[in-house]
């Protein structure tokens, strides 16, 4: 009975948030010109050979730099629109977003964005946004290391401002419970499915201890007890050796698919099926109650590459077009990623 009301609230909670995101998204829309993908070329045509050249040199030299890369556009894309925000410093008049609690100890990476920029803008001065370069970069961070192509509508302003206060608020956190993650790429214009699809990124990168210390002293060893792998134990063993339940270690590491950390595939799908997802927000997606919708894509996409490359292509583009109406307006193409143009 209790599971059942609480499935007829999450419904009822599903249906007003997309109501209003629908409703944002169509007052927002008409204002906003749409991005194309042949922005830059007359104005700019070499963007996509430095942009590229430069991700092959980072990813080579070091294949987490791919990870960082897509985890920078995730994070920018989800305060005020993919805008550039998230690559401002803190300045006297502006209080950036990298010092807010989802950024701080999170992203880096954010020397690749400025030698990326410091060529094209040798190239094709003043032509070229931030918000642009984070966005190819990021499709070629994935393109690396295994994952898929998709087009890249350009158009993109930089924004004057940042907002250190919506940093905290709208970026998912990986303790968070599944209800709380919908609502934050709904209120997005993100779907359920985009959401899981994009949740895929997590095939690359790390985690630091303090984000999933929780889960590996709560309910990983529950949720992976019926996995036939043997290794199960030892794996959480070495977790908690590097990452101490009383404190410290908070910036030890750990891949979040143990499997193939620096491939893009879909073994992340496989290892929630498992049980033995490394943040909470991930394992979330497979064994909440309420993991009716997410359950079955998890299913679908552990079980066909094909069709996880494919939706995540699109969940990107979908990402990629959140635009931010204000820096169509009041927004520049910044001569330095990190300050805004004087």
């Amino acid at each position: 009975m209790a599971a059942s009301n609480g499935l007829g609230s999450f419904a009822a909670t599903y249906a007003t948030l997309v109501l209003v995101v629908c409703m944002v998204m169509v007052c927002s829309y008409a204002t906003v010109p749409p991005l194309t993908l042949d922005y830059y070329s007359s104005s700019c045509p070499t963007v996509f050979d430095v942009i590229r050249k430069e991700m092959e040199c980072a990813v080579s030299s070091d294949p987490r730099n791919a990870a960082l890369i897509v985890r920078l556009h995730f994070h920018d894309c989800f305060v005020q629109g993919c805008d550039g925000s998230v690559l401002l410093d803190d300045t006297v008049m502006l209080q950036g977003e990298k010092t807010a609690s989802p950024n701080v100890n999170s992203l880096i990476g954010f020397e690749i964005v400025d030698r990326i920029k410091s060529k094209i803008e040798s190239d094709c001065p003043g032509i070229v946004s931030c918000a642009d370069i984070l966005t190819v970069a990021a499709r070629d961070a994935v393109i690396l290391v295994g994952g898929p192509y998709w087009d890249v509508p350009l158009g993109r302003n930089d924004s004057r401002t940042a907002s250190y206060d919506l940093a905290n608020s709208n970026i998912p956190t990986g303790d968070e419970g599944l209800t709380s993650i919908i609502s934050k790429f709904l209120y997005q214009g993100l779907s359920i499915t985009d959401m899981v699809a994009l949740s895929g990124s997590h095939t690359i990168g790390m985690a630091r201890c303090e984000n999933y210390r929780a889960r590996i002293y709560g309910d990983y060893e529950s949720t992976s007890a019926g996995t036939n792998d043997p290794t199960t134990k030892p794996r959480l063993n070495t977790l908690r050796s590097g990452c101490p339940a009383a404190g410290g270690g908070n910036d030890n590491i750990a891949p979040m698919d143990y499997r193939t950390p620096d491939m893009f595939d879909n073994s992340y799908f496989q290892i929630l099926i498992n049980g033995e997802g490394l943040l909470s927000s991930d394992q979330e997606l497979y064994t909440s109650i309420l993991a009716v919708q997410t359950r079955s894509l998890v299913r679908t996409y552990a079980e066909d590459a094909a069709a996880f490359f494919e939706q995540f292509a699109e969940s990107m583009v979908r990402m990629g077009n959140i635009t931010n109406s204000d820096s169509f307006v009041n927004g520049e193409v910044r001569k330095n990623c990190r300050f805004i143009n004087t």
